[in-house]
């Protein structure tokens, strides 16, 4: 574990510090790069981490109204078993775009507070992409968002863009404003 040796991180005006780790887990999505998938059904996979108490029909309602806002429900119900339907080992019986879906649907499920997304359109072709784009911009409605990526049409619809080179800020606006500095962005 390492000690904060100086300054501090805070949200909402808390500082991180004085949170449980816990409590910090519970109030931050992540969507990443490369999904993790578990050798499970779509349910689990969904709804995995789900410390909620709901019955087995509210948690298959909210996976299933989950996948429908990360535009996975048309490809879930095509699979074999539906939402019953095991991933394979890292999800290999799932193509990248629909790892990605699951992981969008496993960020609404959880409807944490705080979201990152880590380069997580990177690897899916356009037409994939922009399905995922507008799913992620309603999982992003109302939340504080913290997005890492190199490709412009993610950034696009971002209110504040903050560009780094080789560790520095050395840019900061909205997208327009970066392409009109002709700059770094």
């Amino acid at each position: 574990t390492q000690v904060i040796q100086e300054g501090r991180i805070l949200i909402d005006g808390q500082d991180i510090s004085q949170v449980s780790q816990d409590s910090l887990h519970e109030a931050i999505g992540v969507i990443p790069q490369e999904a993790i998938l578990f050798h499970r059904n779509l349910i689990e996979n969904i709804s995995y981490g789900n410390k909620q108490n709901l019955s087995k029909e509210q948690l298959l309602e909210k996976v299933m109204d989950s996948a429908r806002k990360a535009s996975a429900e048309k490809f879930i119900l095509k699979m074999p078993e539906g939402y019953y339907s095991h991933v394979g080992e890292r999800g290999v019986k799932l193509s990248g775009g629909q790892r990605q879906r699951i992981a969008i649907a496993r960020a609404f499920f959880k409807n944490a507070p705080i979201l990152v997304l880590d380069e997580a359109t990177s690897q899916l072709d356009s037409v994939t992409e922009n399905i995922i784009q507008n799913s992620l911009s309603t999982l992003m409605e109302g939340k504080t968002t913290l997005v890492i990526a190199h490709r412009l049409s993610t950034l696009q619809m971002m209110d504040r863009i903050i560009v780094f080179n080789k560790g520095k800020i050395v840019e900061d606006g909205t997208h327009e404003e970066l392409i009109a500095l002709n700059g770094y962005y």
